[in-house]
Formats: structure tokens, sequence, C-alpha cells
């Protein structure tokens, strides 16, 4: 299997769905619409391509493009031809919200919640989205970059050592 095939795959069964695609150090990378991501996830799995593992769900958070700052990361493999991949998702603060694929990877059940408690992006239909690892009350999303990576009041340090 190759990233051509399945690129091609995708974009036949979803012609309007696929955004961008890239290979970044070899792995196909596709940005597809947020309101189809599970029926993608879906068909990657249940068809002949036979992606049917889900290595890892994790957000993102671009502020400098209001339209897109918000974003979810989807890393698939085929365990028996050994090929990944990664589709990727974006959405603006105001529409915070996504599909929840618990249904399809019973394993994606504590990687939502950890994605939900470290940026606030909420799972549709997932059946227990709470904080997993943060304190229930803590009342802010400790991945978005809207805090200051090092204490205010120290003047050895700051923001721009750690690439801001």
């Amino acid at each position: 299997m190759t990233n051509e095939f399945v690129l091609e795959a995708i974009t036949r069964e979803f012609p309007e769905s696929v955004i961008t695609s890239s290979e970044p150090y070899g792995m196909l990378t596709i940005e597809v619409k947020k309101e189809d991501v599970k029926k993608i996830i879906h068909y990657l799995k249940d068809s002949s391509l036979e992606i049917n593992f889900l290595t890892d769900i994790c957000g993102i958070h671009y502020p400098e493009f209001p339209e897109k700052e918000i974003g979810v990361v989807y890393h698939l493999h085929n365990m028996m031809t050994n090929f990944r991949l990664r589709l990727k998702i974006f959405m603006s603060r105001e529409n915070i919200e996504v599909d929840s694929l618990v249904d399809l990877y019973a394993g994606a059940n504590w990687m939502e919640r950890e994605t939900y408690d470290f940026y606030g992006i909420k799972f549709k239909g997932h059946p227990d989205l709470r904080p997993i690892l943060n304190m229930e009350d803590l009342g802010y999303h400790p991945m978005l970059k809207e805090y200051r990576l090092e204490d205010g009041t120290r003047t050895d340090k700051n923001d721009s050592m750690f690439g801001r």
C-alpha cells in the first residue's frame, strides 16, 4: 500500500472532503473537512484498506489563524502492511466540536478525554467526556497558547526561549 494509492482511494470516495495533502517525512497527511472526518475514518477501517488501529488523537492550537485556530490530528495505522496515515481537521474557536470515534475505536475514549481536557475540544457522542488528568474545577485548558510559558516575575527567562 502506497501513499498515492490511499490518497486516490480517499479522494475517489470523498471528492469534496479532501482539502490538502502532503507527505512530511514520508507519512501521508491529509486535511479533511471536519464534518466528514468520521465518515472517512469509518471508510478507512471497513474498506479493503483495513486501517484498523487508531494510534493517537491529539489537539493543536494555532492562535494566529482564527478560521483554523483549533485542530484535531488523528494518527491511523494498518498493522498488516505497516501503513501509517495522519488526518487533520481544523475549526474556529466558536465551533469547537467534532464527532466522537468511540463507537469505531474503543481506544478513542481516553484519547478524546485527554484532548478535551487540554484543548477544550468537545467530542459529540462521547460516553463520558470529562477531564482525565486535570482537576475538574481547573477552569481552563492548559495547552492552549493563551498563557505565559514562564512565571511573569522571573527576569532570567522569557517566552522567546520557547519558540514564541
